[in-house]
């Protein structure tokens, strides 16, 4: 007899699934306490190099609803990696894809790229990756060959691009079909789908022992906020802070800011609901403009005696970013665009920056994804960082509608959607 877990067994898993599977139905699977291993493998290699059919939220056109539809998601390729998907949340850059920038050419779509799964099953030349792994998707790339992956001054990749056309925010390649149409994957990724496909540059592998309910969160949001402060602005102990926008990515913004020392935080927001919530993650004031007759970097130079060391722009809105310069101290200051908009330009005077200020961008916290995530996944099992603080909501897939209206309406900080069983 095979007992469950030993190397027989997983190699029946591989060599005969549908045998194994038949077996972990009978009543003597569990007398024989089968570990969650082998049953994995059975019931995945089962569908190892078939379509896989399965639930997604697909968006059909902008503006309008997600539909909850059954769609058909095929074999990985060379150097992809299937991944049924455990839990996902939504994210404001869906938001901005659906109704803000609505492309006509970036749909049909499934939104998604803040997620996390198990794989289950890899293509041809994937070495990284086994089924049963735990790991998080990644909108952007790390091949770790290219000039600039090798480049410690950049998390840029120089094929992450050639996978993804900006200008609709979708892969170049998409695995998913749905009523006999080609969808695209967003970001490509598409974290709204019981499965997706996605290159093996594009993912990162994470401890086993991580929750994926929580850490899914680390796809984008966490670490494109906190990365931001210690990786981008490289916020110095004593500093003061200006973060402007409490959603998720000003949070995380915060919480970086105080993980890299700063002596004062001030945290920016609109909403005076988000402000208690943004002293947990280590804001020390909190100014809400709609409070002042006077524009906000006017008020925030007065209360700094003469502009903050360090802003922090989180919204993406060109005139806050504007704002946030201007409140970043003369000489000195450092002023960091984390906020993602393509819509408009932004308008400065040359005598903001001539003046000494810095002015940067970052994107997904200037953190090499492969390597920056495991790293924050381990940070996290370590207790040196803060995530479950940031879920406000625990939904389904087939609740996907109510979760983005709650960001729309800014009633959330991160609603996480069950999406498969783990």
């Amino acid at each position: 007899m095979l007992f469950p877990g030993s190397a027989g067994a997983t190699r029946l898993a591989w060599e005969s699934p549908h045998l194994v599977y038949m077996y972990l139905q009978s009543s003597l699977a569990p007398r024989l306490h089968i570990n969650s291993w082998t049953l994995f493998l059975a019931t995945t290699m089962a569908t190892a190099g078939k379509v896989i059919k399965c639930k997604a939220a697909v968006a059909w056109e902008p503006n309008k609803p997600v539909v909850i539809e059954e769609i058909e998601v095929a074999p990985p390729q060379a150097n992809e990696v299937r991944i049924k998907i455990v839990a996902t949340s939504v994210c404001h850059t869906d938001l901005y894809h659906l109704f803000e920038s609505m492309h006509k050419d970036g749909f049909p779509t499934v939104l998604g790229h803040e997620g996390a799964g198990i794989v289950e099953s890899v293509g041809p030349g994937v070495t990284e990756f086994q089924p049963g792994d735990k790991v998080i998707p990644l909108f952007l790339s790390q091949c770790k060959e290219c000039h600039l992956c090798k480049n410690p001054r950049t998390n840029q990749c120089e094929v992450a691009w050639t996978r993804i056309n900006q200008a609709i925010m979708a892969g170049v390649e998409s695995r998913f079909t749905c009523k006999g149409k080609r969808v695209l994957q967003f970001m490509g990724t598409s974290t709204f789908s019981e499965y997706t496909v996605i290159n093996q540059m594009a993912v990162a592998k994470i401890d086993p022992a991580a929750p994926l309910d929580k850490v899914c969160l680390l796809g984008c949001g966490i670490c494109t906020g906190y990365g931001a402060a210690v990786n981008t602005a490289k916020v110095e102990p004593g500093s003061t802070c200006a973060v402007f926008g409490l959603g998720a990515v000003g949070l995380a913004a915060v919480m970086g800011c105080k993980a890299a020392g700063a002596k004062r935080i001030i945290a920016v927001d609109v909403n005076p609901d988000k402000f208690e919530k943004a002293k947990v993650f280590g804001a020390t004031d909190f100014v809400n403009p709609k409070d002042h007759d006077k524009p906000i970097h006017e008020v925030l130079t007065k209360m700094t005696n003469g502009g903050v060391d360090y802003s922090l722009e989180c919204v993406g809105n060109v005139q806050v970013m504007r704002s946030a310069l201007e409140s970043s101290a003369q000489g000195w200051g450092v002023s960091v665009i984390v906020g993602w908009t393509d819509l408009h330009d932004i308008v400065i005077r040359p005598a903001h920056l001539i003046s000494g200020r810095t002015w940067k961008g970052s994107m997904f916290g200037g953190f090499k994804s492969k390597d920056g995530v495991s790293k924050m996944v381990k940070d996290y099992l370590d207790k040196k960082l803060k995530v479950d603080e940031f879920i406000s909501q625990n939904m389904t897939l087939d609740q996907a509608n109510d979760a983005i209206e709650l960001m729309k309406n800014c009633k959330c900080i991160r609603a996480v959607m069950s999406v498969s069983p783990p």
